[in-house]
């Protein structure tokens, strides 16, 4: 196993330890997440542990089943106890996020702002210490894609539609609509870029999350993990 994955497992473990018996939670999508997965799947077993789970894709919701874990949705349960999820950019001195590479960031900021707390799982490669940079995922209406781009575009990004892996065009999110990754370099001021892209008309949501994070457990290459509160 590569120090990744053991990094991932220890935070994804680390985190695992906040759920409480009967709790609800939010569970984000991606590869730590699924270590979070397994971690509550023993203590459903070992502990007796019961719980039930918000899942934000198809695929946690797949591994969710896999493992036994009790789903239910934010009708049922508007307030969630807590959420866990991954991020590809933590920011180490103001804990926030860019997420949005796995595709299911509006789905994942809804379950992070309906939380009681919010946890978030991470290796230490994805630890900013300048502040936020690079690629902002942006979730947007496929009728008005044209049209968001080049807005974008006059913000001073550089936007690209992601394209599918597996099949030709474009990435589709679980709620249908495409992905815009918007290149801004060094991200200065992270809450107004985020406010001028959520006022694009078809801007569904941003991969920015803000002032969200309660809780950044690292996982790091000599097997600790390093607890950031905000």
């Amino acid at each position: 196993m590569s120090w990744i994955k053991r990094a991932r497992q220890a935070s994804a473990s680390a985190s695992a330890r906040l759920v409480k018996n009967d709790a609800v939670i939010g569970l984000g999508s991606g590869k730590t997440v699924a270590f979070v997965i397994k971690e509550l799947a023993t203590k459903m077993k070992t502990e007796g542990l019961k719980i039930r789970v918000v899942p934000t894709s198809i695929q946690t919701e797949i591994l969710c089943v896999e493992s036994s874990l009790k789903l239910t949705n934010l009708i049922e349960h508007p307030r969630l106890d807590l959420a866990i999820d991954g991020a590809d950019q933590v920011d180490l001195k103001t804990l926030n996020l860019i997420k949005g590479a796995g595709g299911a960031l509006t789905r994942e900021k809804i379950v992070a702002c309906a939380s009681k707390k919010f946890a978030v799982v991470v290796d230490q490669d994805k630890v900013v210490t300048n502040g936020l940079c690079g690629k902002v995922p942006v979730e947007v209406v496929p009728f008005g894609v044209g049209y968001v781009i080049k807005e974008i575009t006059r913000l001073g990004g550089k936007p690209k539609l992601r394209e599918s892996g597996g099949k030709l065009g474009p990435v589709i999110t679980d709620n249908g609509n495409y992905l815009v990754d918007a290149e801004f370099g060094k991200v200065s001021s992270p809450n107004k870029l985020d406010r001028n892209l959520r006022l694009i008309p078809g801007v569904v949501e941003t991969g920015l999350f803000l002032g969200l994070a309660d809780v950044v457990h690292v996982g790091r290459k000599s097997g600790e993990v390093q607890i950031l509160k905000r």
